[in-house]
């Protein structure tokens, strides 16, 4: 039974007549589709009925579903927005036609019409190579775009290339640009702080778009000491790695460091990282954001950041928690997790937040970059309604390598508010050393994890008390952030209608 049931009925049950073809029937579909291929010899000594019954229950459920319709939203027909059930899918969807399909007329027309649905996705997708979805999502997004890009390449021997298009080498290398240290990554939207790199997908992606920087990863990846299986294991991932990406296993006893890029600006998704030294992940690392509030996964978190000290997490995001019915219903922003409260130092203005919505966005930003900082600067007025009487908020967010990370805000009020509240989440053990300065110390965290430690002052000095952050027990949120995760609260009382905030966090 299909997870997703969106029946032309609308029926609130699914109905055996009209198979839906979601994310998790297209995956075990092409699961089937290779223990048929693979197996299908010791198969047919146990009964000659099972390989046949998987080629009927993928003919039925997604190859006839594929070939006569257009109405799945992932198709792209409607014209609305994509993400990454279309790649994924289609991924599936080439995998049955070329191992289950016999109608050799039929299935060179269904490759057609897949790699037209592929076209839609990549028409839309931002020319940055960005995945506004984050690094988690990456895997089912540009990732499975590289699955579809390899079976196609190696079912016709070649002839099908299209590697050294712009876009695709730059699909890849966002997971480069995203990356902190270890299995941290810069974790906006719907995106968990921690990501395995799967080795053979990004070493295999990296030799076919000739990336010197995906391969390094890839071979690093090899290096960690968890193994780089994806989460959803798809067995053409595991074919490539033993029969033509094998390098990363072969090499895993070679000291291999990760790219750690000093800096990388993704103009269209507008993402800022950059770190104190490439190829190190010493010293302090920032990723800031822009952008819109109708991202796919999106968090209202327009003009937010995350700083890391040494590879490991100071001023976070926390991510999303285990997907639940509110978290894609109308009751989304009702979790705090996606509140702008809750994103670093987005202000409330007498309980008043950002909003989702494609209008609600980031205005004047700009990204520079010198030998000696880094930063990102924008507006972030239009993120919130007229309600909050923001005239502008101005906020430049700087590394300063050496130093520290500098943020101020400028803001002008319409009208006087009574008061501003801003948030700071950390993992870190929080101490007032005095007014307006604090220091944040590290302590354990799930799976070997730790927070860094550093220091906080604020000008002017804002009283600070801490928030203990709801998680569901042994949820997503749990399992990276155990019971460490708390916001520092920061409450400004009678804020002038025209004024200045300036904070510094630096490693101790």
């Amino acid at each position: 039974m299909p997870a997703h049931n969106q029946n032309i009925h609308v029926y609130p049950l699914p109905d055996v007549d009209e198979p839906i073809v979601d994310l998790f029937a297209a995956e075990t579909a092409a699961q089937l589709a290779w223990i048929a291929y693979l197996h299908r010899e010791a198969l047919d000594k146990v009964s000659p009925v099972i390989v046949r019954r998987i080629h009927d229950e993928i003919q039925r459920r997604i190859l006839r579903p594929c070939q006569q319709r257009t109405d799945f939203w992932w198709m792209g027909y409607s014209g609305g927005a994509l993400n990454n059930w279309t790649p994924w899918i289609v991924s599936n969807w080439l995998n049955c036609l070329l191992l289950v399909e016999e109608d050799q007329l039929l299935r060179a027309a269904m490759v057609r019409k897949a790699v037209a649905v592929l076209d839609r996705f990549l028409d839309k997708h931002p020319a940055d190579g960005g995945c506004d979805e984050g690094p988690g999502y990456w895997g089912r997004a540009a990732a499975s775009v590289f699955d579809c890009l390899e079976l196609l390449y190696l079912a016709s021997n070649g002839a099908i290339n299209v590697f050294d298009e712009p876009l695709i080498k730059k699909l890849g290398e966002y997971f480069v640009k995203v990356h902190i240290a270890d299995d941290w990554m810069v974790n906006f939207a719907d995106a968990a702080a921690r990501v395995s790199a799967s080795r053979t997908l990004l070493y295999g992606f990296g030799q076919r778009v000739d990336s010197p920087e995906l391969r390094q990863m890839g071979l690093w990846a090899g290096r960690q000491p968890v193994d780089a299986t994806p989460h959803i294991a798809s067995t053409l991932r595991f074919l490539s790695g033993l029969f033509t990406f094998n390098e990363p296993y072969q090499a895993a006893k070679t000291v291999v460091q990760a790219p750690y890029l000093r800096y990388a600006w993704l103009d269209v998704i507008e993402v800022l990282t950059a770190r104190d030294q490439a190829g190190s992940s010493d010293g302090l690392f920032l990723a800031a954001k822009g952008g819109h509030n109708a991202e796919s996964h999106n968090h209202n978190d327009i003009g937010s950041f995350i700083v890391y000290a040494d590879g490991r997490p100071l001023i976070v995001d926390a991510g999303v928690d285990t997907y639940s019915k509110k978290t894609f219903s109308g009751q989304r922003y009702e979790l705090w997790a996606m509140q702008s409260a809750y994103h670093s130092l987005l202000p409330v203005l007498d309980g008043v937040q950002q909003l989702p919505g494609g209008r609600f966005r980031a205005g004047d930003v700009q990204a520079a970059d010198s030998a000696e900082e880094s930063s990102l600067s924008l507006d972030i007025a239009g993120a919130y309604p007229r309600e909050a009487k923001i005239a502008s908020w101005r906020r430049s967010i700087t590394l300063v390598r050496g130093r520290g990370v500098r943020v101020i805000d400028d803001f002008v009020l319409r009208e006087p508010v009574k008061t501003i509240t801003l948030r700071l989440l950390t993992p870190a053990l929080v101490t007032t050393v005095a007014p307006g300065s604090f220091q944040l110390r590290t302590q354990a965290l799930p799976k070997a994890g730790a927070a860094a430690d550093g220091t906080l002052s604020m000008s002017p000095a804002l009283p600070m008390t801490t928030e203990s952050l709801p998680m569901i027990p042994q949820g997503n949120l749990n399992k990276i952030w155990g019971d460490a995760l708390q916001a520092m609260v920061f409450t400004w009382e009678a804020p002038p209608q025209q004024g200045r905030l300036e904070v510094w966090i630096r490693p101790a």
